[in-house]
């Protein structure tokens, strides 16, 4: 086409698109806009957007952009392995398998300790004691597994506090294992599988007779309750093994309120109870042992050749010592009643103290131990010496000598009257039941000392080893005077109660005097049986009673032996 028609074309053009706009949308008088409100959008003229405007908003999304781009590096490659693990185990979660801890069973595999599962309760199977009275101390309690405020475990094991249970806890424990479990992103299981199973613990088999502890214990209770004693404890003990057929004390707590902690008012109570429930006197109480010291001090006196077993000392109800100062006032050491002439087994039988008096400290013509020889049979049977049970809180005897006065009175000297009165047991002479029936099962073995064992011998691999500790070598014929003797207190002496028509029992009663007015005592009796051929040895403790009581320690055993004839009869076989 021609140049010029192109011309005239856009001339045309631009001379319509101005001629359809009307001049009052362009051009304003200006001396209308003060008439109007600009604040209701009246008069306002549109402005264009800025360039800074537009190189802000260029920069913002550039630095959006760059940031998205480097959190995606982030998590695709520099820690890209680390959060795939992170999503890998959100939905494979592990899972602890708690361990069932190990059952205790007594010598007859009665359990007193096993686990009960309560649905829904925990994770872990709760712990049930038996309730067979008078065996908390031996088997003990638990404190379970721990969760925080959110419901995690921060301790995952089991924990012994007393007894068996804390003495033996890794056997018991075993070994808990983990389960791995796998879900979908709804959160629904897709499978399950133990990556490391659990390990039960390893039972426990005691040494201890159930139902004859049990018998004992309610028997000491008994009295205790009726004849106003504190407390008191027993000990039957295998004078071969040293196996503990009995052991109990009293008063005792319950091992599933302790494990399970939800009753705390009672739990206060046992705290605050001031005869000491959580003691157990059998191992950790020390009591002054009176008249049972007696058969030690005769086997001390034979084997030194300090007297005849059938030389006789006289018994007027006291003995009269010599003030070396003053004349006119002798020390009186008296006797608990005139005995008359007796010799080693009949002083033994009535207990008569003028004859320990004189074979302890000497009187008159008799030659006496003195202190160190008493001292010296006293530590060879086993006194202030620990036997060895497994079992947390036994603590060892205490023998009276001029060093312990020293020490224990401020420098004062030893002096005659205290070996007499060391020779009856008193003074500051003290011993666990414990410790007085291991010596009474070294008289009726015939010498044998004895580590004492709370399990089944060879039940667990320590407790293997051989159990005599020492043989206590003394002159031939002494065992059999001493026996002898203890076998007639039963028969006709301070220990009739135990007299009995179907089994033959050997023993021993102490009366030990307490606090300085003398208002109340210790009553004590060991023993052994039958007596021809012992497999048995016992002692009891009866703690702190009236002194005007006239029922004592030796009533426990004739309970104890009785219900033996008839339910456990071949315990007196």
């Amino acid at each position: 086409m021609p140049r010029h028609f192109f011309r005239k074309f856009k001339k045309f053009a631009s001379r319509k698109r101005y001629d359809d706009i009307d001049p009052e949308d362009i051009f304003l008088d200006s001396t209308n806009l003060p008439g109007f409100d600009e604040y209701s959008l009246e008069g306002r003229i549109e402005k264009p957007i800025g360039e800074q405007t537009f190189l802000f908003v260029k920069v913002f999304v550039l630095l959006l952009v760059l940031g998205l781009a480097v959190r995606l590096w982030a998590l695709e490659i520099h820690r890209g392995q680390l959060y795939a693990q992170i999503s890998e185990n959100n939905r494979l979660e592990h899972t602890l398998i708690f361990a069932n801890r190990g059952v205790i069973y007594d010598r007859n595999m009665v359990e007193l300790a096993t686990n009960a599962v309560k649905s829904g309760e925990n994770d872990f199977a709760s712990r049930l004691y038996t309730d067979i009275e008078g065996i908390s101390h031996v088997v003990g309690y638990l404190k379970y597994p721990s969760k925080d405020i959110h419901g995690n475990y921060y301790d995952v094991e089991y924990h012994g506090r007393d007894g068996v249970e804390r003495v033996y806890d890794e056997q018991l424990s075993g070994h808990n294992g983990i389960k791995l479990t796998e879900t979908d992103v709804l959160g629904k299981v897709t499978s399950e599988s133990v990556i490391d199973p659990p390990r039960d613990g390893l039972p426990l088999v005691l040494s201890i007779d159930a139902k004859v502890t049990e018998v004992m214990y309610q028997s000491i209770a008994s009295l205790a309750e009726s004849n106003g004693f504190v407390g008191g404890a027993g000990a039957i003990v295998d004078v071969e093994t040293g196996e503990v057929l009995a052991l109990t004390s009293y008063p005792s707590y319950d091992s599933n309120l302790l494990t399970s902690g939800g009753d705390n008012s009672a739990i206060n109570r046992l705290l605050n109870n001031p005869a000491k429930p959580f003691l157990n006197r059998a191992i950790g109480g020390l009591y002054a042992p009176g008249s049972i010291v007696k058969p030690i001090i005769a086997l001390g006196a034979l084997n030194e050749g300090i007297i005849s077993p059938n030389k006789e000392i006289y018994s007027s109800g006291a003995i009269s010592v010599p003030n070396p100062y003053d004349p006119s006032k002798p020390t009186i050491f008296k006797d608990w009643k005139a005995h008359g002439w007796t010799a080693m087994k009949e002083a033994i039988a009535v207990s008569s103290d003028t004859y320990f008096y004189a074979i302890g400290g000497g009187y008159e013509d008799q030659k006496g131990l003195g202190i160190n020889n008493i001292d010296k049979y006293l530590r060879l049977f086993g006194i202030e010496d620990k036997t060895g049970i497994s079992l947390l809180g036994e603590i060892s005897g205490v023998i009276p000598t001029p060093e312990w006065k020293r020490k224990t009175f401020d420098g004062d000297i030893w002096r005659l009257g205290d070996t007499y009165i060391t020779s009856i047991g008193q003074y500051g002479t003290q011993m666990t039941p414990l410790e007085a029936v291991r010596f009474t099962s070294a008289i009726a073995n015939n010498g044998k000392l004895l580590k004492l064992s709370i399990l089944s011998r060879g039940h667990l691999e320590d407790e293997v080893e051989n159990p005599v500790i020492r043989i206590i070598d003394l002159v031939s014929g002494s065992w059999d005077i001493v026996k002898g003797g203890m076998r007639e207190a039963v028969t006709y002496g301070s220990a009739m109660g135990l007299n009995f028509p179907y089994v033959e029992v050997a023993a021993k009663t102490g009366t030990a005097e307490v606090g300085s007015a003398k208002k109340y005592v210790n009553s004590w009796i060991i023993g052994f049986f039958p007596y021809d051929k012992p497999r048995y040895a016992f002692a009891v403790v009866m703690e702190r009673g009236p002194s005007t009581n006239n029922v004592g320690a030796a009533y426990i055993m004739s309970k104890v032996i009785d219900w033996m004839h008839i339910y456990a009869p071949e315990y007196l076989q």
